[in-house]
């Protein structure tokens, strides 16, 4: 059983404990308040640090920027009971609606990716426009030997990272860990196996964006964007860590999405039509 550490409204680390259906979940909460609310959403196994490269030029750039992190994860303490795609989902939800309180873009790294869509299925006057980097819907479309599997075989090197990662943040104390990385394991283990034919509703703005050497097939985020209304989609060189790793290229290309108007389909006739007759 957890027992919780912390208290509602308790700040720490510069962020501060908000009430997310009866749970602590520490967030930061930074930017221009009367900018467009952007919520940038870590990947499992990571904490709100993972956006460190983003979160002052998002804040620059007048973006009323949030950063919760997810329950077991970060600062936030952990509750009992299994990680799933659909709870995660829908403590954002709650989040959107109790601290945001205003539609909100969704920036999702890795598997938030499918909290992301989720969220925009759900409840889309909570959703501006979603961006989603360096993840995928179906396990199937990913290389898992890469990270997953050796993890789940308790890999020495991979555990002692994430169990320094851990410690560094959590307020459940490092016997906690090994209960939070089965859980962790078991959410990646078999995986999402979402079809991108059940987010083929979606009606907000979609940025997919990819990393040529993440482990994960380029195909499989061609096929989303191409799936979803307003999708676009991006490939970046980079790996699974291109926010971090990348940041002057991926930072550019998202604040330009998430300020810009989509384009229509008569925009780009338009604009194909006026290309072609100047090229003659």
């Amino acid at each position: 059983m957890v027992v919780m550490s912390v208290a509602i409204g308790e700040r720490r680390d510069g962020g501060e404990y908000v009430d997310i259906g009866g749970n602590p979940i520490w967030h930061l909460h930074t930017g221009n308040p009367a900018g467009p609310a952007t919520v940038l959403l870590h990947s499992v196994f990571s904490t709100s640090a993972a956006w460190a490269a983003q979160i002052l030029d998002f804040g620059d750039a007048g973006l009323d920027l949030y950063v919760p992190e997810r329950i077991g994860h970060g600062h936030s303490p952990d509750v009992d009971g299994p990680y799933t795609f659909a709870g995660t989902a829908g403590q954002i939800i709650t989040y959107l609606e109790t601290v945001v309180g205003k539609p909100a873009n969704l920036v999702g790294w890795g598997d938030s990716t499918c909290v992301a869509l989720l969220v925009a299925q759900a409840r889309p006057e909570l959703v501006r426009k979603l961006v989603m980097t360096c993840g995928y819907i179906n396990s199937d479309s990913v290389d898992l030997d890469e990270f997953l599997r050796p993890l789940a075989r308790r890999d020495p090197i991979l555990v002692d990272l994430l169990s320094e990662l851990y410690q560094q943040f959590s307020p459940d104390g490092p016997r906690h860990f090994e209960s939070y990385l089965a859980k962790a394991v078991d959410l990646m283990l078999p995986g999402p196996a979402y079809s991108t034919a059940e987010f083929a509703g979606v009606q907000a703005p979609a940025l997919v964006v990819a990393s040529d050497t993440c482990g994960i097939d380029v195909g499989h985020g061609l096929e989303l964007a191409r799936t979803l209304p307003h999708g676009r989609f991006a490939v970046l060189p980079g790996t699974h860590l291109l926010p971090a790793e990348s940041p002057e290229l991926f930072n550019p290309l998202v604040l330009s999405f998430l300020a810009a108007d989509p384009p229509s389909d008569a925009t780009y006739i338009n604009e194909l039509a006026r290309s072609t007759h100047d090229d003659l």
